[in-house]
């Protein structure tokens, strides 16, 4: 696998955590617990190889700018600048999240999931969504 090919991993790693987001939160609200940590393990393990895979090749890569200077352009920012800032938000929410399931204070975990889950969705489909218009547009 080559550094070019990571922006197409990292857009899979992304659909694939808001598939494992979804299946978590199905799992909670009906109840079976352990299904839904297993989602949510899976949800954080693929946004952590994100993460990695992002870091690597920007490190390699450096920025890349929108290429197009058309209608386009203030949507792709439009999703993009939120993108970032949520994402940035996200991590520590996360931290907190599993923190407080981890001591089973599964009170506390839900109060900061209900401004997780939503947060970590948007993050995860403008991922790829941002993608698309970077790479495939």
């Amino acid at each position: 696998m080559a550094v070019t090919d990571l922006p197409t991993l990292n857009a899979c790693l992304n659909a694939l955590s808001t598939l494992f987001l979804v299946l978590g939160y199905r799992s909670v609200r009906q109840r079976r617990l352990h299904d839904h940590r297993r989602w949510m393990v899976a949800a954080l393990a693929t946004s952590a190889l994100f993460l990695t895979s992002y870091l690597i090749y920007h490190y390699a890569v450096g920025h890349v700018p929108y290429p197009h200077h058309d209608w386009t352009r203030p949507l792709y920012f439009s999703i993009l600048i939120p993108h970032i800032i949520l994402a940035v938000t996200m991590v520590p929410l996360v931290a907190i999240a599993v923190y407080r399931a981890f001591r089973r204070e599964f009170r506390r975990h839900r109060n900061v999931a209900r401004w997780l889950w939503p947060i970590w969705m948007f993050v995860s489909v403008s991922g790829v969504t941002v993608y698309l218009m970077l790479y495939r547009l």
